[in-house]
């Protein structure tokens, strides 16, 4: 059964999206743990991360790094934190997170649950500043 990833690929399960290509995908988190996190995903599933060939796993990176900007500029920010868990999903993601302060990361607090429009206006503005 393809992961949740897997259907927004494919168009099944709407996101806010902030950037693709064609193998990766980058889009807001729907239950963030500060606003601006976003999520980047190879589009290929892979369970894994260290389970990406080489040159797959350096793309993610890559993209994740484009990125990295937008993002800052449209959510002001010390840092933007990067997070590889690996838990929620079986399928490979990294994390992009705007932090002021390391528990600012924390995944074991609460989650927020912006509006359908908050996220809305967070992907317009960071995609502004691609």
């Amino acid at each position: 059964m393809p992961t949740i990833f897997s259907r927004i690929i494919a168009g099944e399960i709407p996101c806010h999206k902030i950037a693709e290509n064609e193998q990766y995908l980058a889009f807001l988190d729907i239950q963030p743990l500060v606003e601006g996190h976003v999520l980047v995903i190879p589009k290929v599933e892979v369970d894994y991360i260290f389970k990406l060939d080489d040159e797959l796993l350096a793309g993610l990176m890559l993209f994740a790094k484009s990125l990295a900007p937008a993002i800052e500029k449209a959510v002001p920010c010390k840092r933007l934190g990067v997070s590889v868990i690996g838990l929620e999903v079986p399928h490979t993601h990294i994390h992009l997170i705007p932090i002021h302060e390391v528990g600012d990361m924390n995944f074991s607090k609460r989650k927020l649950n912006p509006s359908s429009d908050d996220l809305a206006d967070v992907a317009a503005r960071i995609k502004a500043n691609l």
